[in-house]
């Protein structure tokens, strides 16, 4: 999941080739990593993967601390029988999850399923595209500590009592356990330090 160090040069010739495509798709794909703080740019020096400081902690968990509890909560208003069939293959796989903490393995991509989802339900674009974002923010923190955090299983199966919310219609109680999820990361990556 976070193949690239925090730091580290992004070779754009290298990318062409492992991709197999030309230089421009791989410089406009750059530049939008770039408004996403995932990459720097510097001119004649080259692109760079961002570093991550204690304080993009905080100022991601400000914005996700007020969006994500308004999208959990739209979620369960909004919710089709669709959205609820997705939502329980969801809440099955989170309670069956192994206890698997690398980067990229099935907790980390059931973690991001989960969050992806309660943002579709939400049917809100704009919201999910923000909430994305930040999320892919977040998850590079969580990469860059997840060997100094053994509770993140627990931090995983939070998503089932939100999903039940969720599948209940019960909006402020979702917004609540959202909440409470994100503080929960949050002390636990302070924690970590």
């Amino acid at each position: 999941m976070l193949q690239i160090r925090p730091g580290a040069p992004i070779n754009e010739d290298q990318l062409t080739k492992v991709l197999a495509v030309g230089r421009t798709p791989v410089r406009e794909a750059l530049k939008r990593l770039e408004t996403e703080r995932l990459v720097v740019a510097y001119p004649r020096r080259g692109t760079f993967a961002t570093e991550v400081h204690i304080t993009d902690l905080t100022h991601i968990s400000e914005v996700r601390s007020q969006l994500e509890p308004f999208a959990a909560a739209s979620a369960a208003t909004r919710a089709t029988h669709t959205d609820h069939e997705h939502l329980e293959d969801l809440l099955s796989a989170v309670r069956t999850a192994p206890d698997d903490l690398q980067p990229g393995g099935a907790l980390m991509q059931l973690d991001m399923q989960v969050h992806r989802a309660i943002y579709a339900t939400a049917h809100n674009p704009y919201l999910e595209d923000t909430l994305i974002r930040y999320d892919n923010l977040a998850t590079r923190i969580w990469c860059l500590f997840l060997d100094r955090l053994p509770t993140m299983a627990g931090h995983v199966a939070e998503h089932g009592p939100l999903i039940k919310a969720i599948l209940a219609g019960d909006p402020d109680r979702a917004a609540d356990l959202t909440r409470a999820h994100i503080t929960s990361f949050e002390q636990s990556i302070r924690a970590a330090l």
